[in-house]
C-alpha cells in the first residue's frame, strides 16, 4: 500500500508541477498579450494624433489661401471668403476636441462641455448648420456620428432653453 500511495503522490506531484508551469506559461502570454494590446492602442493614438497635425495644416493652408478654400467649400449657399475661414476654423476647433476624446484627453461629459460652450458663438453655430449634410453621411454607428448627434441634441436644447444659464442647459452624459 505504500508502494501504491507513493506513486500515487509522485502523480499529483507531477500535476502540480506540471499545472504551476502552465499557469506560468499562461500568465507570461497574458502580459504579453497586454503588452501587444497597449503597443496597438499607442499605435492608433499617435496615427490619430499624426492625422489631426494634417489636418490642421490642410485646414491653415486653406485659411491662408482663398484659392484653396474653394475646394472646401461644399456648402448649399455660397459663403465669403471671411465666412468661409471662420468655417474652417470652427472644423479645425471641433475635430481637435473630437481628437482629443478619441485618444482619451477628455472625456465625453467634457466634450459636451465644450460643445455646449461653442455653441454659444454664432459663427460655429452657423458653421454647424452648414455642414449638417456632411454629417449625414457619416455611419450612424461610428464615434463620430454619435459626438456629432450628441451635438445636434444639445443645440436644439440651447435653442429651446428658456434660460440664459446656457452652462447648465442639457444632461451631460456619463462615461
Amino acid at each position: 500500500m505504500g508502494a501504491v500511495a507513493a506513486a500515487g503522490m509522485g502523480m499529483v506531484t507531477g500535476a502540480l508541477v506540471t499545472l504551476a508551469t502552465q499557469r506560468q506559461a499562461l500568465d507570461s502570454l497574458r502580459r504579453r498579450l497586454d503588452h501587444l494590446e497597449e503597443t496597438a492602442q499607442a499605435q492608433r493614438d499617435a496615427n490619430l494624433a499624426q492625422q489631426q497635425r494634417l489636418h490642421w495644416e490642410l485646414l491653415s493652408k486653406a485659411m491662408d489661401d482663398p484659392e484653396l478654400a474653394e475646394v472646401l467649400d461644399t456648402y448649399k449657399e455660397t459663403v465669403s471668403a471671411k465666412k468661409q475661414r471662420q468655417f474652417l476654423f470652427a472644423n479645425a476647433l471641433y475635430t481637435n476636441a473630437l481628437c482629443y476624446y478619441r485618444i482619451g484627453n477628455i472625456s465625453r461629459e467634457e466634450f459636451f462641455g465644450f460643445a455646449r460652450g461653442i455653441l454659444q458663438n454664432p459663427i460655429f453655430r452657423e458653421y454647424w448648420y452648414a455642414t449638417r449634410p456632411h454629417r449625414a453621411t457619416l455611419i450612424d454607428t461610428s464615434e463620430e456620428a454619435e459626438l456629432g448627434q450628441m451635438v445636434e441634441d444639445l443645440l436644439g436644447q440651447l435653442e429651446e432653453a428658456d434660460s440664459d444659464e446656457w452652462w447648465v442647459v442639457g444632461e451631460p452624459p456619463t462615461d
